[in-house]
């Protein structure tokens, strides 16, 4: 076990992934755990208010993981995994506010009692949304396991997925046990969502690349229409060079929300420190450069850098 955890380790993108991952199923498992409770206790409904509960955040996780497919375009899009996060924070947030002012009768109420309170409608959607928002979350990174594992040792990388997965539901029904000693479940909702935001942020900091490529989806999938052809000559893993045509400032933007795999772009170091935009390229170890008559140390050093980069088995981006 220890040595399958070892072999995860060796790629820091892949093992906290896979961190990611089991977090996910920390946070799911919290949920799905209390939902015999949390419908009799708190909604007041008996054995197919449970189903009922089961039923819709599953249809929402295979729709999400669907639509997700859909918004990656055929490839592994880790912009994806932030815009996941913020709605398993918003919505789990939403139900536990949703159902803290609930309180069940005596009698347990059918579904179609329960479905005539708005409440009941309310908690549905944010369970919906949780499921839809979680496959955006974890198709992703999934794929991220697979695509950057090595692959002699890609089923020992799942099979250590798996171990830590079950570790950290574990882990989280214990400390859903102590937390349940004196917080109601809506309360523990609230806390798993607000829980989720602060390892979104620790994950994103340790992991600049998913807030990167967050933000360039966003931006470019805002404002423009992409026609993408020609992607799959770009190499999944080893060192490329992607020379590209300069049309205009957002280019390398352009290029970081459909391109695969990050890519170091070289650039004029003016535009590097661009206000807004320098926050992106200094995050994504852009590599600045300046005309050999400006400053001849700086395109000295910059040519180094491409040529580490390249030996470490990466991609570089330049326009001539």
């Amino acid at each position: 076990t220890w040595r399958n955890i070892g072999f995860a380790r060796e790629n820091r993108t892949v093992f906290l992934s896979i961190l990611g991952i089991s977090w996910f199923w920390l946070y799911g498992a919290r949920f799905l755990a209390q939902f015999p409770a949390f419908a009799k206790n708190v909604i007041g409904g008996g054995e197919g208010a449970v189903t009922l509960l089961l039923a819709t955040f599953t249809i929402g996780i295979g729709i999400g993981s669907l639509l997700c497919e859909r918004m990656s375009a055929k490839h592994v899009e880790l912009g994806l995994v932030p815009f996941g996060s913020i709605g398993l924070t918003l919505f789990g947030l939403d139900l536990g506010i949703a159902a803290m002012p609930l309180s069940a009768g005596p009698v347990p109420m059918t579904v179609g009692a329960l479905l005539a309170h708005g409440s009941t409608w309310r908690i549905l959607f944010d369970l919906f949304m949780i499921g839809l928002f979680g496959g955006f979350f974890i198709v992703p990174l999934y794929a991220l396991v697979q695509l950057r594992s090595a692959p002699e040792q890609r089923a020992r990388i799942i099979a250590a997925n798996n171990i830590l997965n079950a570790l950290f539901m574990v882990v989280g029904a214990g400390a859903a046990a102590g937390l349940l000693g004196g917080l109601s479940i809506p309360v523990l909702f609230a806390v798993a969502a607000v829980c989720n935001a602060a390892v979104a942020f620790f994950i994103y900091g340790l992991v600049p690349e998913f807030l990167l490529r967050f933000l360039a989806w966003l931006l470019i999938h805002t404002f423009y229409k992409l026609k993408k052809r020609g992607i799959e000559h770009i190499p999944h893993e080893g060192a490329a060079l992607v020379v590209c045509n300069h049309v205009s400032f957002v280019d390398p933007v352009i290029l970081m929300a459909i391109s695969p795999r990050p890519i170091r772009f070289v650039m004029d170091h003016r535009i590097f420190r661009m206000p807004i935009i320098s926050f992106i390229f200094r995050h994504s170890r852009a590599i600045p450069i300046a005309p050999a008559k400006e400053n001849p140390e700086m395109m000295e050093q910059a040519f180094a850098e491409v040529g580490r980069a390249l030996d470490a088995g990466e991609l570089v981006g330049i326009f001539p």
